[in-house]
């Protein structure tokens, strides 16, 4: 349950209130990329401490406290909506072009028009920071504790499942956060008295989700699990039996002897030495490393993909993200459970469960490559990806049929055009007036919209633009979404198998510090740039940044499809390479035990069909 709701906020929750955070407190993706990753610096930071004082230690009652700091991060991370104030969408946003002479709205730049929103900033921070301290001892202590308390060869098997219900939480994050975003952030949608406001839906760009509600209910849940941890034995009844059967698999260079003989780990002033003979094993850090290039572009697309496929295929915040969790969670959780049986049954040794894993990310590296043929390009978009029927020039909104109308930058309200052309607002497509038809608004006498490629007969004089981005052309989105399905499930295969051969590769003694140091990588080299290498490289793609009155930029509006597919596409190979090559390297160094080793465990499955 622990594993649960940590993963329900952590990699649930956040992930898809990250395109809402953006667009409510005016931060960009790098800046989002930085709240994600604060999560694994604290997380980097305690590792090593906790792992290695908490091996000796009550590991439940580091569980109970693992509980109590994930329950104060959830609800810190709610705690910006209530202090920022309701969510005001601006004045007059749906702006028609303004001819000189005629009142309109006023907009200038002045001290108080910029926004101190951006601060909360490091309210999300803290709060990342608390649950990553929270997270430390149950991915550390609370694996080694399972793989204390059940024999051997059902150890992938528990640990697969404890690992698929922290991707079974995300899950149920991603479709519970998902739901949530249709709820207005507000909760109730302002009436407007003023006759140029319309009431918003979700479709309207401005419109944001309540993101919050769930953070608030987590915190509940998750304090609720203090009092059984508390309760929990130091060992749990059997495992005495089960250690004596369990035979070393540690890589052959004496490291082993070396901890038993001088029995390092009793005080800290034994860490450096612990550390240093966990550094020395060459198969431990090339699994380690391997790990870590899987790690990076598996957080980067955790928090991104919900934003990729709104932008790329042209969905909504909500179902984007609701979409990306049932694709990517399940498949991530099928990976773990399937790898997880696979060695169990198989009874694989440390050096079949390595060369399991060649393959397996031999397999996702090909399936990555769905990102080739299943991109999309952009929509028309005048300004943007092409001029105003001829005029203007492009990355400039402004062209001869719009120069008068007085427009804004700072608001921004799609149109679609009758020429299935998009453009910025009703004012930048030269829009003079509006009506209902039907119930729904449509704007007419547009200056810049041009004749449609096909007539629809006398339904063309009725209107020119219609609110909202005119409806994508691109259906690659069901081919994308199986081949990344499969591409996560191989991806994921080789988790389960990679900490099972972490615990056997080093002394019995030291398999929480090993988890604890390859944590400390997998997020300084992984969890920790992965967002912010994903963010930059989908910043680096946007073609129209949201500009005020100000002149201060923030989230973006448009990105460029094509690019944002090639950059993701790039980095996730380039680190399915680099997992692969060190995986060989493990493979290669790795010594098994001397042969009385194997001896011994010939007797020691006599003594288990004895029992």
């Amino acid at each position: 349950l622990l594993f649960f709701f940590a993963g329900i906020v952590v990699n649930g929750l956040i992930n898809i209130s990250i395109s809402t955070i953006e667009k409510r407190y005016e931060l960009n993706s790098s800046l989002t990329g930085l709240i994600s990753a604060s999560y694994d610096i604290a997380f980097c930071i305690l590792s090593l401490f906790v792992s290695f004082f908490g091996e000796r230690g009550h590991k439940p009652r580091w569980l109970a406290f693992s509980a109590f700091m994930l329950g104060l991060g959830s609800l810190m991370f709610s705690l910006p909506h209530f202090s920022s104030g309701k969510y005001h969408y601006g004045a007059k946003l749906e702006d028609t072009c303004q001819i000189p002479g005629t009142s309109s709205a006023n907009f200038t730049c002045s001290a108080s028009t910029k926004s101190s929103l951006r601060n909360y900033l490091y309210v999300f921070i803290l709060g990342q920071l608390l649950l990553g301290v929270g997270g430390t001892p149950l991915y550390t202590l609370g694996t080694a504790f399972i793989d204390d308390s059940v024999p051997k060869h059902k150890s992938s098997l528990y640990i697969g499942i404890g690992y698929a219900m922290s991707l079974l939480g995300p899950a149920i994050g991603y479709v519970l956060g998902g739901q949530l975003l249709n709820i207005y952030i507000d909760i109730q949608i302002p009436e407007r008295q003023d006759a140029t406001y319309t009431k918003m839906d979700q479709d309207d760009p401005r419109w944001l989700g309540a993101w919050w509600i769930a953070f608030l209910a987590c915190f509940f849940a998750i304090w609720l699990l203090i009092i059984p941890f508390s309760c929990f034995p130091k060992h749990l009844p059997g495992t005495a039996k089960i250690q004596a059967e369990k035979i070393s698999e540690t890589h052959n260079d004496g490291s082993e002897a070396l901890v038993e003989t001088k029995n390092i780990g009793k005080s800290f002033k034994d860490f450096p030495v612990a550390l240093l003979i966990l550094l020395k094993n060459p198969v431990l850090m090339s699994l380690i490393i391997a790990s870590s290039s899987e790690a990076l572009v598996a957080t980067g697309f955790a928090t991104f993909l919900p934003k990729f496929i709104e932008n790329q295929f042209g969905k909504t915040s909500s179902f984007s993200a609701t979409l990306g969790g049932l694709v990517l969670i399940p498949a991530a959780a099928l990976g773990q459970i399937i790898s997880g049986i696979l060695v169990s049954k198989c009874k694989m040794d440390c050096k079949s469960i390595i060369k399991f894993m060649i393959s397996t990310c031999s397999v996702a590296l090909l399936l990555n490559t769905v990102f080739l043929f299943a991109k999309c390009g952009n929509e028309p978009f005048a300004g943007v990806s092409e001029t105003y029927n001829g005029t203007g020039m492009l990355y400039n909104l402004t062209a001869p049929c719009n120069a008068n109308c007085r427009c804004l930058r700072s608001m921004y309200y799609p149109v679609c055009g009758r020429d299935e052309v998009q453009y910025f607002s009703p004012c930048f497509a030269g829009c003079a007036s509006h009506l209902f038809n039907n119930g729904k608004k449509m704007y007419r006498n547009c200056s810049c919209i041009g004749k449609p490629e096909r007539e629809n007969g006398s339904e063309d004089f009725i209107y020119e633009a219609v609110p909202g981005k005119c409806p994508t052309q691109c259906k690659f989105l069901p081919l994308f979404l199986t081949f990344f399905f499969f591409a996560v499930v191989f991806t994921f295969m080789a988790v389960t198998p990679t900490t099972v051969a972490i615990l056997r590769c080093v002394p019995d003694k030291q398999r929480s510090f090993a988890l604890g140091v390859q944590s400390v990588f997998l997020r300084l080299l992984g969890t920790i740039p992965g967002p912010i290498l994903f963010g930059v490289a989908i910043d680096n793609s946007c073609t129209l940044w949201d500009i005020n009155e100000c002149k201060t930029k923030g989230a973006c509006w448009v990105y460029d499809n094509e690019r944002m597919a090639y950059l993701l596409m790039g980095i996730s190979a380039a680190c399915k390479i680099i997992t692969i090559i060190f995986v060989v390297m493990a493979v290669c160094l790795y010594k098994p035990p001397p042969a009385s080793a194997a001896l011994s465990q010939k007797d020691s499955e006599m003594v288990s069909a004895i029992h």
